[in-house]
């Protein structure tokens, strides 16, 4: 079975991590639907490049995914934050036992937000580990708390991805689509 993850991008989100979250996945041959919480499908990322979601998030809004990951960067990751119905669905997905995963400034402000992650060891961006509460800080590039996948920032991306695949597709394809990618385990 083909596993499906949603990826949801704003104006203003890290260009590395979007797009290293979407590649890596894709490389796992994981279902990854891109979907804008903008009023257009297009969007500019924090340092220039623009990137087309594959659908706006109205449009998936009723479908299950195994995973949905939000990438850090600002302001997007502040659009993310207040945005409702995201928020709303990270909630459902948290509650349901399905992951959801943030990087960067995505945990300290999405997340936090969307209170899905009390009593949680995560991390995000060191300078951003000031705006949380409820939960645990941990000082590492990537945070495994059940169905809570956190990391820090750009240069934890590619460690970031690798984890999204091990937990949706096991230890061996993520140790293969890392391999393929020459990254050392």
């Amino acid at each position: 079975m083909t596993q499906r993850a949603l990826l949801a991008v704003a104006d203003g989100v890290e260009d590395i991590e979007t797009v290293t979250i979407l590649d890596v996945l894709r490389r796992a041959e994981v279902e990854v639907v891109v979907a804008s919480i903008e009023e257009r499908r297009m969007i500019t990322c924090a340092r220039g490049s623009r990137l087309t979601a594959d659908a706006m998030f109205a449009d998936v809004l009723a479908q299950d995914f195994d995973l949905i990951a939000l990438p850090g960067g600002l302001p997007g990751a502040q659009r993310l934050a207040e945005h409702a119905p995201l928020g709303d669905k990270v909630r459902a997905q948290a509650a349901a036992g399905r992951f959801f995963a943030a990087i960067c400034a995505a945990p300290a402000l999405a997340l936090q937000n969307y209170g899905v992650l009390r009593q949680r060891r995560m991390t995000c961006y060191p300078a951003l580990s000031d705006r949380l509460s409820g939960c645990t800080f941990v000082d590492e590039p990537v945070v495994v708390d059940g169905n809570c996948i956190t990391s820090q920032g750009p240069a934890t991306a590619i460690a970031f991805a690798l984890a999204l695949v091990e937990a949706l597709c096991g230890k061996a394809r993520a140790r293969e689509v890392g391999n393929a990618m020459l990254v050392k385990a």
